[in-house]
C-alpha cells in the first residue's frame, strides 16, 4: 500500500534545557545530518501545536503534558519560513511540490533527558550548548532557529 504524499506544512521543535543545552538528532537516512525534531502534519486540518507534540513524542519519546514536561513548556514562536524541499526528499510529496512551510516551536525540558529515538528515522542524539548544536545542523533554517532561541525566549518572557 502506497503512503499518501506528505503535506508541505511542517514543524520544527527546538528542544532545550533552562541552560540552553539543545537536543539534536542524527538522521538515519543521511549519516552526519543533525537536526532538531521536525515533521509534517498528518492531515491538513491538524493543529500545528498537535503536530509539534506528536512529532516530539514520535522522534524522542518525550511526552508533553505530564509533570515532567507540562503543555505550557511547548512554545509556538508564531514564526514560519518557506524553503525549497531538498531534491532527495521531493518524492515524498505530491508531484510538482517543491516548497514547504515550516512553523517553529521550542520545548523547555528540565534537564538533558534520556530520549528514545525512532530507529527508522534517527540513529543518535546529542545535548549540546545551543551554539554548538546550531553548528552541527545541516539545515540553514534549523541552524537559525537554534541561534534565535535566547532572543525568542526573552521576548516570550517579557
Amino acid at each position: 500500500m502506497l503512503k499518501p504524499p506528505k503535506i508541505p506544512e511542517s514543524v520544527l521543535v527546538v528542544i532545550h534545557t533552562p541552560e540552553l543545552d539543545v537536543l539534536i538528532i542524527e538522521r538515519a537516512d543521511h549519516k552526519g545530518f543533525w537536526q532538531s525534531v521536525t515533521g509534517s502534519k498528518d492531515h491538513v486540518d491538524e493543529p500545528l501545536i498537535e503536530t509539534a507534540a506528536r512529532e516530539v513524542q514520535e522522534e524522542t519519546g518525550i511526552v508533553i503534558g505530564g509533570a515532567m514536561v507540562p503543555e505550557r513548556a511547548l512554545l509556538d514562536w508564531h514564526h514560519q519560513i518557506q524553503y525549497e524541499i531538498y531534491p532527495q526528499w521531493r518524492h515524498r510529496y505530491a508531484e510538482g511540490v517543491v516548497r514547504n512551510t515550516e512553523h517553529q516551536f521550542s520545548l523547555l525540558v528540565p534537564h538533558c533527558m534520556e530520549v528514545t529515538l525512532a530507529p527508522r528515522e534517527h540513529t543518535a542524539h546529542l545535548w549540546l550548548p545551543f551554539r554548538e548544536a546550531a553548528d552541527r545542523c545541516f539545515s540553514w533554517s534549523n541552524r537559525e532557529a537554534i541561534l534565535q532561541l535566547p532572543e525568542r525566549l526573552a521576548a516570550h518572557n517579557r
